[in-house]
């Protein structure tokens, strides 16, 4: 993967490299930082500022879009640049000096404002920064590294509100003072990608794309534009974990204790992440990838019936250990696939078209909940699993003289 000539990907640690380890601490530091403030954030807008309910709908859907539309930009800019830590680091930035602005505003125009900001430097920052990551570890241990970064950005979702929950009685539930404070994890984090973070600057001889001229959404091949539909294609019948959560309540789940499946998920999404990672560089990052599809698919069915407490607490770590088996391992083979130099520009290509879809899904998946019933929706969902896994199997059938494909 990375230039013999230096130690770029050498393992520092655990079987994976001093850069993954860098990128991997300062995700679990933004996201617990992003993750104080966020679930407040709709409180914030209609009972500080007086928004209307529908105000939270256009803020976040905004924002979405925003960060899905700007992937595509800063990858594609990145690999004509051959440079992926300015955008690393101005992304970041770009977000942790978002986060405090929110404490000043008076008005639901700003929150937007802040959140749109906010976004942007997501959208500037997550397809170089993949890019690097597959370029920061040997090609044999992609999948673990991946598994790593992934693992500390969901632990760091995870701690990040149980850090406000220690913080509010502090502050006296005043959230201006918890956005301020969410400042300095994301600060901290800027500090250490600046300092510690060693980019990957190619010459022209390192790929076949790396010239810029040569960089283009047609030379990033059938395979990978073949995996990028069945990609979206799940991601289509991705339901929402407020749905998931819905359904808990209508199992029997307490109101005050809604939150906690959602933490258990995320919590065997972190612990099963980097061994599945592992798991998948001696498997192929295909067969684990099929693998996640068919166990999503099968918790969707079964989320379709469960009618127990036991039942639905054992789904939701299921569910987690499903994505452990396809986030990771959906970005290594996107390394697999696609030449270093073209890599920016197909991850802000996969991480866009994936986080697009994910818009229709929840409209669909609520509205068959609604007019046909939960069993349905789920039905709907674990159906578009298997139609994503038969378009993948194509991919496998048709490439597979291709390594981990």
């Amino acid at each position: 993967m990375a230039d013999p000539k230096d130690d770029l990907s050498k393992p520092a640690g655990g079987g994976i490299s001093r850069n993954v380890i860098v990128m991997g601490t300062v995700s679990f530091l933004n996201d617990l930082s992003s993750d104080m403030i966020f679930p407040f954030i709709p409180v914030f807008l209609t009972s500080v500022l007086g928004a209307p309910v529908a105000f939270v709908g256009i803020v976040e859907g905004v924002a979405d879009a925003t960060a899905s539309i700007l992937k595509m930009v800063s990858g594609r800019y990145a690999d004509i640049l051959r440079r992926r830590k300015p955008f690393i680091v101005g992304g970041y930035a770009l977000s942790a000096l978002a986060k405090p602005l929110l404490a000043f505003a008076a008005a639901p125009w700003h929150v937007l404002a802040v959140r749109f900001i906010d976004r942007t430097g997501k959208g500037m920052r997550d397809a170089p920064r993949d890019a690097l990551l597959s370029m920061s570890t040997e090609k044999q241990s992609v999948g673990r590294a991946f598994g790593f970064h992934r693992a500390a950005d969901t632990l760091g979702a995870a701690a990040g509100p149980m850090v406000a929950f220690l913080l509010l009685p502090w502050l006296g539930n005043d959230l201006r003072m918890l956005f301020l404070f969410s400042f300095v994890a994301s600060f901290v984090a800027v500090v250490i990608l600046q300092i510690f973070v060693r980019d990957r600057i190619q010459t022209r001889e390192a790929g076949p794309v790396a010239r810029a001229q040569n960089i283009s959404y047609g030379s990033l091949g059938a395979p990978f534009y073949i995996f990028l539909v069945a990609a979206v294609v799940l991601a289509l019948g991705r339901a929402s974990d407020a749905f998931l959560i819905l359904r808990a309540q209508d199992v029997g789940i307490a109101l005050a204790l809604l939150p906690l499946p959602y933490v258990l998920s995320n919590l065997v999404f972190s612990a099963f992440s980097m061994p599945v990672g592992s798991l998948s560089d001696r498997i192929g990052h295909r067969n684990t990838f099929m693998i996640g599809i068919v166990l999503l698919s099968v918790v969707y069915m079964l989320f379709a019936r469960a009618h127990s407490l036991v039942a639905l607490w054992t789904l939701f770590a299921l569910y987690g250990c499903a994505h452990a088996f396809l986030e990771g391992v959906g970005r290594a083979i996107v390394a697999d696939l696609v030449a270093e130099g073209a890599r920016g520009t197909a991850y802000g290509l996969y991480n866009a078209c994936t986080g697009i879809a994910l818009l229709p899904a929840s409209v669909l998946f609520g509205f068959l909940w609604q007019y046909s019933g939960f069993a349905t929706a789920f039905i709907y969902s674990a159906t578009l699993g298997g139609a994503s896994f038969c378009i993948f199997l194509f991919l496998r059938l048709r490439y597979r003289r291709m390594n981990h494909i």
